[in-house]
Formats: C-alpha cells, structure tokens, sequence
C-alpha cells in the first residue's frame, strides 16, 4: 500500500498550469491525504455560502469542477448541480458523485443565458488566462437574482510567496499547478463583477492553523489514510484578503 505521505508519480514534466497535470493527478482528487485535500476543504467552505434552493428546479453550476468536490457539500439544497470543465477524467469522477458533467471551457460554457440560480467558481479564476471572461460567463449565467461565489488567489508579492514558493513545497498543493502570472488582483475583481452586475463582497480565508499543523503532523506519521483519521482543517475567514479569498454577490434584476 501506498505511504500517504508519499508524493505521486508524476509521468512527464509539464509548463506551469498546463491542464494536463489533472489528468496525470488524477488519483488524488479523491484522497483526503492528497495533494488536492486543499480543495476539498475550500469546496466546504464555499458550499457554506450557497443558501438552500428556493425553487424547484433551481440550478447550480460549477465552473471548473473538477472531480465534483464541491458535490457533498451541497448535496440536500435542492439544486441541479452542473459541473463545467476543461479535464474529462476529472469529470467522469464528478459524475460518480452526482454531478451532471459538461466538458468546456470557463470562459464559454454550453449553457443557455441565465440559466443558475448559482453560479460556484472554485479555485479556477487563477487557471485562466483571460479570467474577465471567465468572470463575464459567469455572471452570464446567473438569471437574475441568482448568487455568485467564488474563491481565488490575489496577485501580489505576499500571494506569490505563500501560494506558490511555500505552498508548492507542502504536501497539499502540487507542484507546478499554479502561474502566478494569473492571479487575480481582489480590487479588480469587484470592479469586473459590477461591470457585469454582480456587487461582490469579500473576505480573506485560511486554513485554521492548529487544524492544519494536525493534518500535517498525521500525514508525516505516514500510515496509510493517517491524514483522514482526524477532523479536517476548516478554512476560517481572516481580515486580510492579501492571499486567498472568497467572494459573493447577487446579479441585479
């Protein structure tokens, strides 16, 4: 059996963002000893600011799915959920969990104009080259009164070195998976949501420090699923949004 703490075989060395490393990673999404445990409890803490549906039929679409982590956690709201994305092994896995899967691109989903109630995008924005086309598709998307949510990296020195200089170097995020070209400055952000009629409000988020230093503590013992036997870190807002940061905001009617 695999050490958790080991890293996993990475076949080929691929540029900075390139979206092949989902495929080659594709093993992990699951793991919750795995390089994308982050996400997961990212995907926690987003759902926490989706309200429960409040009318049939509503509908949910997560731009940049990925393997449906976001799934469990919004399970029993009462919407369809959509899951949008680039990596079709990723969403063979979001559709195990319940996720309708629709394989394209952030910035052109095949998706009809105002369609979802909600629209999540999780750990994407800092993916795409061109996230204000990002943003507009996703509050294309919205119909009118329908909640936007999202969390991404903000681009500045701090960000850079917390993300991607030290980040990079610990067992929860891969390596490599981030350009920090990409990030997203956060006042920028609300400017191009109110461009397209979404006033965003936002706050900084981390993964609480004694949950973390646990998580990691367990996975360096090193038995198998060691990381999993305790509670997972929460992600707790902070005051500063100088590096990782959640937003949401309603589309105006």
């Amino acid at each position: 059996m695999r050490d958790a703490a080991a890293a996993p075989t990475r076949s080929r060395v691929l540029p900075r963002n390139d979206p092949r490393q989902y495929d080659d990673l594709v093993d992990e999404w699951w793991r919750p000893d795995g390089v994308f445990a982050m996400l997961h409890w990212l995907a926690e803490a987003r759902a926490a600011l989706v309200p429960p549906a409040d009318r049939p039929d509503a509908l949910l679409v997560d731009l940049g799915c990925g393997a449906g982590l976001l799934a469990p956690h919004v399970a029993g709201k009462g919407y369809r959920h959509v899951g949008v994305d680039l990596t079709r092994s990723a969403l063979a896995q979001a559709a195990a969990h319940g996720v309708t899967p629709v394989n394209g691109d952030a910035t052109a989903a095949p998706l009809a104009n105002g369609c979802a109630d909600v629209v999540a995008a999780g750990e994407v924005l800092e993916h795409v080259p061109q996230w204000r086309s990002a943003v507009a598709e996703a509050c294309r998307l919205l119909r009118p009164g329908g909640l936007l949510v999202l969390d991404t990296l903000n681009d500045n020195f701090l960000s850079r070195l917390v993300a991607v200089h030290i980040g990079e170097r610990l067992p929860t995020v891969p390596r490599g998976i981030h350009d920090p070209r990409l990030f997203v400055d956060a006042r920028a952000l609300v400017a191009e949501c109110a461009r397209h009629g979404v006033t965003l409000q936002l706050r900084g988020v981390r993964p609480e420090v004694r949950g973390l230093l646990g998580w990691l503590l367990r996975r360096a013992r090193g038995a198998a699923g060691a990381a999993s036997d305790g509670r997972a870190p929460r992600i707790v807002p902070t005051r500063s949004t100088a590096v990782l940061y959640q937003g949401w905001g309603v589309r105006k009617g």
